[in-house]
């Protein structure tokens, strides 16, 4: 067998209650130590949370929190000569969420409240009225593309 993987990706199955890819990634995410029952009952208590206090679809409401999180653009380094340059460079769809949910979770563990669905819930809730530490990341990496703009020509 061929070491190469060319350009393979593994199919993520729907999860069983709402029949979503995106939030079976989601639930993938928050896994820790192969405790998949665990992560369901977070990431299913946050959206029950949310929806509480939202209006609308689960999923739907969901997936608005992710898709304001989400990065256009990231720096990455660059190696020109002797110097080091962080170059602007586009974000692809797949990475954008992966991203948008790592950042999420990330911010969600940080956070002070009791237990993780309540901090899970909390970070989607300020994701969606554009504050919170997963926004101020994404906001992070935003400037910090702008302020290397004028490094744009050395993408590759």
């Amino acid at each position: 067998m061929s070491r190469k993987r060319s350009n393979f990706k593994r199919e993520v199955l729907p999860d069983p209650k709402h029949g979503s890819e995106l939030i079976s990634k989601y639930i993938n995410m928050v896994m820790k130590s192969g405790k998949k029952a665990v992560a369901e009952r977070i990431v299913y208590g946050a959206m029950e949370q949310v929806a509480a206090k939202e209006k609308g679809d689960i999923v739907e409401i969901t997936e608005r929190a992710l898709e304001k999180v989400k990065p256009m653009v990231e720096v990455k380094s660059r190696r020109v000569g002797g110097a080091t340059y962080q170059v602007p460079v586009e974000v692809r769809p797949r990475r954008q969420m992966a991203l948008a949910m790592r950042w999420m979770i990330d911010a969600a563990r940080k956070r002070g409240e009791s237990n993780m669905p309540s901090k899970l819930a909390g970070e989607m809730l300020d994701a969606l009225h554009d504050r919170g530490a997963a926004m101020k990341r994404r906001e992070e990496v935003h400037k910090m593309a702008e302020a290397n703009k004028a490094f744009a020509h050395y993408r590759w």
